[in-house]
């Protein structure tokens, strides 16, 4: 599958009208400037990060939650001012088929559980963003993205740093050759993981350990701004402690080659901090970003001088853009594709560690 250079030009590939559970009636974004969200998943990221960025959004409105923990239904109902009508829990939440207030679900929950609540979001006719990773693997990532395109609705990953202007910064220097035509890249992202008993570390629920987390930050930085596909990756995974990581990765290092030549030198772990950046060099200069990928406080540099931007809210952007795709009736920057991409290339990674071999990938 190729990147080419669409997602960052502002078109996108349409999606095929098809359904084979009837004709969808009018949602409550028809005629209007608000699409109303529902938050599927009340744990640290839509607490702490997304629901306070919805009060900031400006197409984008917290009306419902979908949450397994019954004490939290009355505390975010009177937060938020929640209507009873628009609360659910795992069990129920099919029945968001009957509740045209909602137009969109935002999956926050556990990797293992997005395709599973994606389909069964795009089957009640909403409309679906769901947090990074996409899913497991690229096989759940064509699922996913065909459940949306049977029942007509828009499908967007939550990519939050496309958003962000540093970001896009470095993407427009890439394209614009400023600095000349690129020759490598060099990505990272980690930290120390804490509790051993966390979702994070369980093989089913998480599909992986690092690398989905956040090594996929890095992968994402080296598509993005290369605005290519790699053609081969090579990977090896180091464990030092084999008890606390016996389900998913600890640390991995990989590298990709570009069709263009360009190289990519990657790192992820959840064995220490400090690795969160990424440096773009050219014929005639160099840029990057560290940190790079955090919610805020975003940094960057160029061999010439700083980029210097304001911080964003990067999830009251990436959720007032999915609104406006709704509104406006066209596709996302970052499809369910985008994710797909992403998970062809976390595959390869985890291919390569098991047969200690480069894993060539398959070009569109």
């Amino acid at each position: 599958m190729t990147i080419n250079r669409r997602l960052f030009l502002g078109t996108t590939a349409s999606v095929t009208v098809a359904t084979s559970f009837g004709v969808h009636t009018s949602s409550a974004a028809d005629n209007k400037s608000t699409v109303n969200f529902a938050l599927v998943g009340l744990g640290s990221l839509s607490t702490n990060q997304i629901a306070p960025a919805l009060q900031t959004t400006q197409h984008a409105k917290l009306v419902g939650i979908v949450t397994g923990t019954p004490a939290k239904e009355k505390i975010w109902a009177d937060k938020y001012g929640i209507e009873q009508q628009n609360i659910y829990n795992y069990d129920n939440f099919n029945k968001l088929s009957e509740n045209e207030a909602i137009d969109v679900v935002y999956i926050v929950l556990p990797n293992g559980m997005h395709k599973e609540f994606t389909v069964r979001g795009a089957k009640a006719g909403k409309h679906v963003l769901c947090e990074k990773p996409m899913a497991n693997t690229s096989a759940e990532c064509r699922e996913m993205i065909a459940a949306c395109k049977e029942n007509d609705r828009k499908l967007a990953i939550g990519y939050r740093c496309q958003f962000e202007p540093h970001h896009q910064h470095c993407i427009d220097l890439a394209r614009s050759e400023k600095f000349g035509s690129l020759k490598a890249i060099e990505a990272g992202f980690g930290f120390k993981i804490g509790n051993p008993n966390q979702w994070r570390l369980d093989g089913k629920l998480a599909g992986g350990g690092a690398m989905m987390d956040v090594g996929v930050y890095a992968l994402q930085a080296c598509r993005y701004i290369s605005g290519e596909e790699p053609v081969s990756i090579s990977a090896q995974e180091t464990k030092t402690d084999p008890v606390k990581f016996a389900e998913v990765d600890e640390s991995i290092t990989w590298t990709m080659k570009m069709p263009s030549g360009v190289i990519c030198y990657c790192s992820t772990t959840y064995a220490f901090n400090g690795i969160n950046r990424y440096n773009a060099y050219a014929d005639n200069g160099w840029f990057g970003l560290e940190p790079a990928y955090s919610y805020k406080g975003i940094k960057g540099k160029t061999s010439k001088g700083p980029i210097e931007h304001e911080n964003i809210d990067q999830f009251a952007a990436e959720m007032d853009a999915f609104a406006k795709c709704i509104l406006e009736d066209r596709e996302s920057t970052v499809p369910g594709e985008e994710g797909l991409r992403d998970m062809v290339c976390v595959d390869a990674i985890y291919e390569s560690i098991r047969t200690g071999r480069h894993v060539e990938l398959p070009q569109a």
